[in-house]
């Protein structure tokens, strides 16, 4: 039985599950330990964390490592980000969710980008075979990046988003992830479309989490804005004890997404 996998799903049924993703496994002990009842990663903070900028870059045996060390720490539901796949073959598409179930994920998030909504409706229909294959109830969570990445005109934002879940709804996918919408009515219109628990982005100019809940939203994630801050803090107090020898966390902030992965893509260098 399938006891985690049924878990995570019924956390989405009812309330808003709030997820602060982590990167590694101390901060997925650390949020276990506040009362999260699930664990989730964020694909940037991983990334970085191993020393590979965010988009797909992260050698596959990183990411299968990190979800084995997380599962082995926490007794709470995991889902793991895995970006686009990290692929567009599909065979490939498939090993890596294979590798994912077996390292201790019982749920994904998976991510349109810019391709054709067409291909990841293939990649979750794979997602779903295999997880049946390993009789695991996978909780596939499909993203689209319709507002995150401006993919069509503001106008036109809401009907392409539920357009896009309708195909991911048809080929599987339990949830859906509207990254980057914030406004209230858009919001309203999502939950209304579409079955789909919806999940949003932790990100400035969001209803709060009791409005959030009002309108019908199941999820609420911090993406990689919980890791921006955390590298931003370690900046700055390594700039103080190198300049003072001494530690001030007086004038913390954090660094922004741009600056971090900006910090971590390829040199050029052989």
């Amino acid at each position: 039985m399938d006891t985690l996998g049924n878990q995570f799903h019924q956390l989405h049924q009812d309330g808003l599950l709030i997820l602060t993703n982590v990167g590694d496994a101390a901060g997925a002990r650390i949020v276990e330990q506040l009362g999260s009842k699930a664990v989730a990663t964020s694909s940037a903070a991983v990334a970085w964390a191993h020393g590979y900028p965010d988009g797909n870059a992260l050698p596959l045996e990183r990411l299968i490592s990190t979800v084995e060390s997380i599962a082995r720490v926490i007794s709470v539901p995991l889902t793991v980000d895995i970006e686009a796949g990290y692929s567009d073959d599909l065979t490939r598409v498939a090993d890596l969710i294979d590798a994912v179930i077996v390292a201790g994920a019982v749920g994904i998030n998976i991510e349109d980008g810019a391709s054709p909504p067409e291909l990841l409706v293939r990649k979750i229909e794979i997602a779903r075979q295999v997880a049946n294959r390993r009789n695991v109830r996978l909780f596939i969570n499909a993203r689209t990046d319709v507002y995150l990445k401006s993919l069509v005109p503001a106008e036109d934002r809401v009907a392409e988003t539920l357009k896009r879940a309708a195909l991911y709804q048809a080929a599987g996918a339990d949830g859906l992830f509207a990254a980057g919408v914030t406004a209230e009515y858009e919001i309203a219109a999502l939950c209304q479309g579409t079955p789909l628990p919806l999940n949003v982005l932790g990100l400035p100019g969001l209803p709060s989490p009791e409005e959030l809940k009002a309108l019908g939203v199941r999820r609420l994630s911090a993406g990689s804005r919980i890791a921006e801050f955390l590298y931003g803090a370690m900046s700055a107090l390594a700039k103080s004890f190198l300049e003072t020898g001494t530690l001030d966390s007086r004038e913390l902030k954090a660094f922004t997404y741009g600056e971090v992965n900006a910090l971590l893509a390829p040199s050029g260098k052989a």
